[in-house]
């Protein structure tokens, strides 16, 4: 087998252990047996646990991306429409990845602690395609972003925390996070779009039937 096929292998196993017994509960040992290979020859591919862990995150984030970037960049929608399409995809997505699948929050969670920088990259590269529907909008005369749009990028990754990993925040049903997530939105455009409340109200109903 190839070197990549072998990393493959590894990060499949370990997917399975951490979603049955938990990060915190499986160890490189165990992985290893899984594999069919000694703990020594699993080292050569992985430093540590944390590493399969981030091999992990990082396969599901590359199809995040491609999808979130899809969203961003659909034709046929206004800015703040595919803006409000992007936040709410992004809260069913984790909802429903962690109502399936629990554990993954405690990996999730490891990850942040131990590995700042790479959620620091994750949301570095959330906020290029936040910063490209904001220029586009602005050509459009859709949006009147009123700033640094990289700085307007941050804003609204902090105002939208609370919904990247609900569960973690609080045992909400995800119906009342999306009126939250609503909301907040509704207050961002004041300051983001030049339309009358009429049309943003216009954009919330478009969004709501869409989903």
């Amino acid at each position: 087998m190839t070197k990549d096929t072998v990393r493959d292998q590894i990060v499949e196993a370990a997917k399975k252990r951490f979603s049955h017994f938990g990060y915190g509960k499986t160890t490189m040992a165990e992985i290893a047996t899984d594999c069919g290979m000694s703990p020594g020859n699993l080292y050569r591919f992985f430093p540590g646990k944390l590493d399969i862990a981030e091999a992990i995150a990082s396969e599901d984030y590359e199809t995040h991306l491609t999808h979130a970037r899809k969203i961003a960049l659909a034709p046929g929608r206004t800015a703040p429409e595919r803006l409000r399409d992007l936040l709410f995809a992004e809260l069913r997505r984790t909802y429903q990845k962690l109502e399936k699948d629990p554990r993954v929050l405690e990996m999730a969670t490891q990850i942040g602690h131990e590995r700042p920088q790479y959620v620091n990259w994750m949301l570095a590269n959330e906020r290029k395609i936040l910063v490209e529907l904001m220029e586009e909008a602005e050509k459009r005369g859709e949006m009147m972003p009123p700033g640094d749009k990289e700085e307007i990028a941050e804003m609204i990754q902090s105002a939208t925390m609370k919904f990247r990993y609900p569960q973690l925040w609080s045992k909400l049903s995800l119906a009342k996070l999306e009126r939250e997530l609503d909301g907040v939105l509704n207050l961002m455009f004041q300051g983001l779009c030049p339309c009358t409340a009429a049309e943003r109200e216009k954009e919330r109903k478009s969004t709501h039937a869409a989903a």
